[in-house]
């Protein structure tokens, strides 16, 4: 096998500076937008003694540093796909793949409906949704890594 085999076989690209960045780019912004998630409702029990207010403008400046981060995340997942080797995709791993990116638009989707709602029950349901979503997402991204 030349080395030309090797590098196919093994899906290895000729620039790994622009695979590091691509995959640093999508890992840190997975944690800003789930591990933000998870901060903010462990800081929701704190914050809400403070005052109506307080509530809304935690999460308003939340969202000036998550809603970039989940763009990010979204763009490099696409670039993450074109990188692909299509070739060492099975079935099952094409299946958990399809369900990641439902998870990641549902997580978005939730939280953006989050953000709008005006009622606890909105509030709630919608957070919820978004914050296990998200953590799912997460989780099946481990899985298909490698």
């Amino acid at each position: 096998m030349n080395s030309f085999e090797i590098i196919a076989a093994t899906n290895v690209t000729l620039t790994p500076w622009l695979d590091a960045l691509r995959l640093s780019l999508h890992i840190l912004s997975a944690a800003i937008w789930v591990g933000g998630q998870i901060t903010l409702a462990g800081l929701l029990p704190t914050i809400r003694p403070l005052g109506p207010d307080a509530t809304k403008k935690l999460a308003n400046q939340f969202a000036k540093l998550t809603w970039p981060a989940y763009f990010v995340l979204v763009a490099t997942g696409f670039w993450n796909l074109a990188a692909l080797n299509p070739n060492h995709a099975t079935t099952a791993w094409n299946i958990v793949l399809g369900v990641k990116i439902f998870l990641a638009l549902l997580s978005g989707f939730s939280a953006f409906l989050h953000m709008k709602s005006t009622s606890k029950l909105g509030l709630a349901l919608w957070g919820s949704i978004a914050g296990i979503s998200s953590v799912a997402t997460l989780i099946l991204g481990i899985f298909i890594s490698g």
